[in-house]
């Protein structure tokens, strides 16, 4: 039986999500790409709630029609370390979301990284 890639990265995703839980001082960054876009959510998971997002059709982002996805993804980590820090969060668990650490995910979390926040 071959797995479609929607059911893998599923499967993967369940896996990860049973050693992973955000806190109130330690959210979860969960990131969603699709095949245009990419999105980043800071997550609670004691509440259930949504603490903080940030996506690539923010204005700043948008604006700029001359980049790569690559790119667009190195904005976004950076737009959210620095959204994340006047919001009060220093410190995140980080939720690949069952894709690969590779490509766009892997610039968006290095990206972050460099702007402060802290995995």
């Amino acid at each position: 039986m071959t797995l479609t890639i929607q059911e893998r990265r599923k499967r993967i995703k369940h896996r990860i999500r049973k050693h992973i839980s955000g806190t109130s001082e330690q959210p979860r960054l969960s990131v969603f790409r699709s095949n245009k876009q990419i999105y980043v959510q800071f997550i609670d998971d004691t509440k259930g709630k949504t603490l903080l997002s940030v996506s690539s059709l923010n204005k700043n982002i948008v604006g700029k029609k001359d980049i790569n996805k690559t790119e667009q993804a190195k904005l976004v980590g950076k737009l959210a370390a620095e959204k994340s820090k006047d919001a009060g969060i220093t410190s995140v668990i980080f939720d690949r979301n069952g894709y690969l650490y590779h490509g766009r995910i892997k610039a968006l979390a290095e990206s972050a990284r460099e702007a402060g926040l802290k995995f």
